[in-house]
């Protein structure tokens, strides 16, 4: 959580304006279902009257309604109405009817006298429906002519008793819906009574909740286009700054942290790695705030619309998680083997196709194939799982519950419409709701089966982020003097982490300034990581390297470096120009790149070229033999013009006439560095000044060529082993 708030803060105005999107989102879809209720209940089945009471009454209207209340509701019902108002004061409202006495209310839609008004025609209706049994439909009251309908109230007024039934039926606990209904249907009565064109206003009504309709599906699909930008701005940013940050960690690494991790798996979690974090969060930016939102309120919605059928919801929510519960304990660990096994299949690919010339070389293609084969089918198996045990859960979800779900609210809520506890409308406004909140929880459940995986993958990123570097630089370093470079190895020793034996016991020796020091022994004998201490790639174990009597843990690494001229034992070449390679590190100038070209004898190939120094290099150098990867090399680290050069095997790819000659060029331009030499030649040391032979991680010798052919035995070896007695005498 912290790395992700870490590299979201940059962010933070944009997740902010994206959360506000997602809620006004979330706010207009949550109304749609309810508008698109409205229409059905109100502007068809209601001809646009949307009030529970009627708000025009007429005087003979407002006496018979109020001869089935009693006296208290009476009283409160005509309290909620004008007193009668003629056609004249009516039209300075803008509202024009034909009859001269109206009772006139524009805020009569309140609870209380709703109910009181409903009850009175449901008590009508019920007292009519009993004198006259033919009337079966009770909606037919509303097609039959008023007059009837006021004189068949006036002779049920009369009949003795009623206000005794009045009272007894008040004390009922009727359903609002049963009443309700009823009183809308009524309403249309009063309001064709009082002069007013229905049809106009059910017109209006239609036109008016559709037009807000479409300006809440346009504000709601403008806010869903802004968030999937907003979300993949943030996203892609959010990707950009971790990758970069991991860079700038391995950057740092030492060799220690680097040999800690495979290559592979860095380049891993740097690419796939940080891509399903980047996943996990372009779908949690609309989800996590989007769904809840939407879950919570269509809740509160339907719950508003029918709490007889929330029950439906509540099957239908338990059904589905214990299938995603089900899903994620067979899917989960399988998901936590997923980038171990990119890892894996990457390894494979970066062996084989680094090695591929050596792989040809040896015929071994099968045996690779084989290798990639395995790899890739252990993946595939474990990605096909997961994918179809995902396949298999997402139909069920999407499929066998929701249309379930939908059977089972149009079966139960046809019957709720029957028993008018329930409106067709919001039947369709229940279905819809049920919609949203099943798939905002299935949107959420579909958030938590990838976080897993996002979760492993975070971790990995998490674990380079966190892998101390245990070569730092000083918090008050020491700068070098503008003087020569002379190094000084003091009793130094050298262990890599968790190895039982020193790779390194014991040396000491002195390089000079204007001198060659020269390294040669058996493979292995700590020839490469002598010189990797130096340049600080690891740290000693015990002991201390100096130059110019200051320790090199007291400078700063970079300082330090930039001492240094640095030509690695495999010639290291990037995508680029020869320009760019050669200049690599130094910004140095044509003038000064051409020179170190001609010192390392890299001029007669550079200058085949059409291009010159602009000849395109290839990654890795690729499209240059090995000896011209090597001058390459040379010059890149002459090009620096450091105080100290380190050649760690770099004139292997040479012929002997280019290595006489680079080593005489190289002896007049490095004439006051200190130079060391790792080779495997003698013929390349022969000359240096001072020859430094280990074995197995000791120093067996120290000397010039002829003294250590005198007093040295495995140098008179591995002397004897390359060149004849003449040669090693003449040299």
């Amino acid at each position: 959580m912290k790395l992700v708030l870490k590299h979201l803060k940059p962010f933070a105005l944009l997740v902010t304006a994206a959360v506000v999107l997602l809620v006004a989102q979330a706010f207009g879809d949550l109304n749609q279902p309810n508008l698109m209720s409205n229409i059905v209940n109100v502007g068809l089945q209601g001809s646009g009257i949307a009030e529970d009471a009627p708000r025009h009454l007429t005087q003979e209207g407002m006496d018979f309604l109020t001869a089935f209340m009693t006296p208290e509701d009476e009283e409160t019902f005509r309290e909620a109405y004008v007193s009668p108002i003629t056609k004249e004061a009516l039209e300075t409202r803008s509202m024009v009817f034909p009859a001269m006495f109206i009772y006139n209310n524009w805020d009569i839609n309140t609870p209380v006298n709703a109910d009181i008004y409903g009850r009175a025609v449901y008590f009508f209706m019920q007292k009519a429906m009993a004198m006259l049994p033919e009337q079966e439909d009770q909606a037919g009251f509303a097609d039959i002519d008023i007059e009837q309908v006021y004189a068949l109230g006036r002779v049920l007024a009369a009949q003795p008793g009623l206000q005794e039934e009045l009272e007894q039926f008040n004390t009922l606990d009727l359903d609002p819906g049963l009443y309700g209904q009823m009183g809308k249907a009524m309403i249309r009565v009063f309001y064709e009574d009082a002069g007013i064109d229905v049809a106009q206003m059910q017109r209006s009504y239609i036109y008016r909740t559709g037009a807000v309709m479409v300006l809440v599906a346009l504000g709601s699909g403008l806010a869903a286009a802004c968030v999937v930008f907003l979300s993949a701005r943030i996203s892609a940013g959010f990707s950009r700054n971790l990758r970069r940050t991991i860079f700038m960690r391995v950057q740092a690494f030492s060799k220690v942290e680097i040999d800690k991790f495979s290559i592979a798996s860095l380049i891993t979690r740097s690419t796939n790695d940080v891509q399903q974090v980047q996943m996990i969060m372009l779908m949690g930016i609309r989800m996590i705030v989007f769904a809840p939102v939407m879950g919570v309120g269509g809740i509160i919605m339907a719950l508003r619309k029918s709490i007889g059928l929330s029950w439906i919801i509540v099957l239908a929510m338990l059904v589905m998680i214990l299938t995603l519960l089900l899903a994620l304990f067979i899917v989960l660990p399988k998901f936590k083997s997923l980038q171990g096994l990119i890892d894996k299949l990457n390894l494979v690919s970066r062996e084989n196709l680094t090695g591929l010339m050596v792989v040809r070389a040896f015929g071994n293609e099968q045996h690779e194939e084989q290798r990639f084969e395995q790899a890739a089918r252990i993946y595939a198996k474990t990605e096909r799982f997961v994918n179809r045990s995902m396949a298999i859960m997402m139909p069920f979800l999407l499929s066998v519950l929701m249309n379930g779900l939908q059977m089972m609210i149009v079966w139960f809520g046809a019957r709720a419409i029957e028993a008018s506890t329930l409106q067709i409308g919001d039947m369709m406004a229940f279905m819809q709701y049920a919609m949203q909140i099943v798939f905002s929880f299935l949107f959420v459940a579909m958030l938590f089966v990838m976080l897993p995986r996002a979760a492993v993958s975070a971790g990995r990123i998490k674990e380079v982020l966190d892998t101390p570097v245990s070569i730092h630089d000083p918090e008050q370093p020491v700068e070098l003097s503008q003087d020569g470079a002379e190094v000084a190895f003091n009793n130094v020793h050298f262990r890599y982490k968790n190895a039982e034996e020193d790779v390194l016991e014991n040396i000491s020796f002195i390089a000079k300034p204007g001198q060659t020091t020269a390294f040669i022994g058996a493979t292995g004998a700590g020839k490469s990581t002598l010189v990797h201490l130096l340049e600080r790639f690891y740290d000693v174990t015990s002991g201390s390297i100096k130059i110019n009597n200051i320790d090199i843990r007291d400078m700063q690494q970079s300082e330090l470096r930039r001492q240094i001229g640095f030509v690695p034992q495999k010639a290291v070449l990037f995508s680029g120009s020869i320009r760019s390679n050669v200049a690599y590190g130094s910004a140095c100038a044509d003038e000064a790149v051409r020179e170190a070209i001609s010192i390392a004898q890299a001029e007669d190939f550079v200058s085949e070229q059409e291009e010159g120094l602009g000849h395109n290099v290839d990654q890795g150098g690729a499209n240059l033999s090995g000896g011209q990867k090597q001058r390459l090399s040379i010059a890149r680290a002459l090009a620096r013009k450091p105080k100290i050069y380190i050649f760690d095997d770099s004139f292997s790819a040479l012929d002997f006439k280019t290595d006489a000659a680079l080593r005489r060029a190289l002896k007049e331009h490095t004439g006051g560095a200190t130079v060391f030499i790792i080779a495997q030649r003698v013929s390349t040391i022969m000359n240096a000044e001072q020859i430094i032979v280990l074995d197995e991680g000791k120093i067996a010798g120290i000397g010039t060529h002829k003294e250590l052919l005198g007093n040295c035995v495995v140098y008179r070896e591995i002397a004897e082993s390359q060149l004849s007695w003449e040669e090693l005498s003449n040299g």
